[in-house]
């Protein structure tokens, strides 16, 4: 799938596109799945100190401040599955939250059929928002880079809108690794590639 990306210095970005072989409220989460949501569980890939610094210096580029309750999801990730917040959600959700707890990049994951025409990858304006939960609280994602459909902003590198999260009836989505091309742009590459993987095992199907 292809997905216009707006020049952008250091963002190493890339997307995932798959389809559910049913779904997703009947597709369970298997437990080789569920078992990689901890934090120390063997992986194929690691983070570093280097990229938790260079995936915060990558979103600072147009002004947004990845500090406090701003921070990227992936260090949000570490917190809340280290003491126990955070556990399965679904097979698509966690997916994205076990390559993103152990790559360390944040990684986004929305119901292609909630996205309304044609996605791209740009910067929102001063003042633009979202909201992102179900109890209607907002995000402020002005200089935060985003992806975007026809309505706007929806989901990036802190935060994904309601509007397109993914349902029990999602069968269809699109991932985005938000990555830097700092200390190693092969990083954001190999995140991407084990997150294929993953969706190919749950038996989805690729594209790409």
């Amino acid at each position: 799938m292809n997905v216009p990306v707006v020049p952008y210095p250091g963002l190493a970005v890339h997307t995932v596109a798959a389809t559910l072989p049913a779904p997703l409220g009947q597709l369970p989460t298997p437990p080789w799945l569920a078992d990689l949501l901890r934090v120390g569980a063997p992986a194929p890939i690691a983070t570093s100190e280097a990229v938790r610094t260079a995936i915060r210096d990558v979103l600072r580029v147009h002004g947004y401040r990845p500090t406090g309750r701003g921070k990227p999801s992936s260090e949000y990730l570490v917190a809340a599955v280290g003491d126990g917040r955070l556990g399965p959600i679904n097979a698509a959700v966690d997916a994205g939250n076990v390559v993103s707890l152990h790559a360390g990049v944040p990684i986004s994951v929305v119901d292609r059929d909630l996205l309304r025409g044609s996605p791209r990858i740009d910067v929102p304006g001063p003042g633009s928002s979202y909201v992102f939960n179900r109890g209607g609280q907002t995000i402020d994602v002005g200089g935060l880079v985003c992806l975007f459909d026809d309505e706007g902003p929806c989901a990036n590198a802190v935060k994904d809108a309601q509007r397109t999260k993914t349902t029990p009836d999602t069968r269809r989505v699109l991932a985005v690794v938000w990555g830097s091309e700092q200390p190693d742009a092969g990083h954001a590459a190999a995140t991407a590639q084990w997150l294929r993987e993953v969706f190919v095992r749950l038996g989805a199907v690729v594209e790409g």
